[in-house]
């Protein structure tokens, strides 16, 4: 009995770590999107903004998004969290921008993000979502 609960606090504790250290790909623009997409739903806004263009509108985005999430009922929280994440036809606007059309499993609401290729990596450009430009 012992070693079962050892066993499973070291599972634990290994899939933990596992997932703060992440690897975190800039490479291709649609791998980028919708990991940023799935820490967004998951409310890991720590991994989303390394992701992310950073520039002060996008980081006031991205704040007011966590202050949204934090003021969510726990059921909505874990119904994003547990969404599947559906990508529609995206559009490769110019060898540098992309602009990627999605949607939920749980809101089922289309949205959109642009990515950027800046020095050889991608990164959402998060105006783009409130903006539309």
């Amino acid at each position: 009995m012992y070693k079962t609960i050892n066993t499973i606090f070291i599972l634990i504790l290994f899939i933990g770590c596992n997932q703060q250290n992440k690897k975190v790909s800039l490479d291709d623009p649609m791998e980028t999107g919708r990991e940023f997409i799935d820490a967004s739903l998951k409310g890991n806004y720590d991994l989303a903004e390394k992701y992310m263009l950073s520039d002060s509108t996008n980081l006031h985005y991205l704040d007011r998004l966590k202050d949204f999430y934090k003021k969510m009922d726990p059921s909505e929280k874990d119904g994003l969290k547990n969404a599947n994440i559906i990508i529609n036809p995206s559009e490769d606007v110019t060898d540098s921008t992309t602009i990627i059309n999605y949607t939920n499993t749980y809101k089922n609401k289309p949205s959109k993000i642009k990515l950027i290729r800046r020095n050889k990596e991608w990164k959402v450009d998060f105006k783009y979502t409130f903006s539309g430009e």
